[in-house]
């Protein structure tokens, strides 16, 4: 029998450089164009919801010199000194959607134009803990939760 020896491709090395914020959404948006369509794009985010630059130093052309970190629900990017912010908008989004699950409705205040999350909703039916430090708000766009007040 005839083995033919696996070629071993040689891992290409990128250089760390500075690499903005917005020059690595555009990397994750071609990034995401090359996908199979059953796999999602949370897994650009490792467990720390820090980003996997293995997947996206092709696209950069580089390793960024920063950490950037991506919320795995809503894929918002954030800088390392926002990084706790992905964390709580993961939480938060998880409790929202189990929140509508099992009652139809939003979390937020009756008639509130901003769609503000009221924590306490939340915490009524033990689907968090401890309110975080910020606010977050409902958009229109599938009830995805975000830190920007809406105008």
């Amino acid at each position: 029998m005839w083995f033919k020896k696996k070629k071993t491709a040689k891992e290409k090395t990128y250089p760390i450089k500075d690499i903005s914020l917005e020059e690595v959404r555009h990397a994750i948006h071609a990034f995401s164009k090359e996908l199979p369509a059953d796999i999602p794009l949370k897994i650009v985010a490792k467990d720390d919801l820090s980003l996997d630059y293995s997947l996206l130093a092709p696209f950069l052309k580089g390793i960024p010199e920063k950490n950037y970190y991506m919320s795995k629900e809503t894929y918002d990017l954030f800088e390392e000194e926002e990084k706790h912010i992905p964390l709580a908008l993961d939480q938060i989004q998880h409790a929202v959607d189990q929140y509508i699950a099992q009652t139809n409705e939003l979390p937020v205040i009756d008639h509130d134009p901003y769609r503000k999350v009221n924590f306490f909703k939340l915490e009524k039916l033990k689907l968090i803990e401890e309110r975080p430090e910020m606010d977050f708000y409902i958009t229109d766009q599938e009830q995805l939760v975000t830190t920007v007040k809406p105008e």
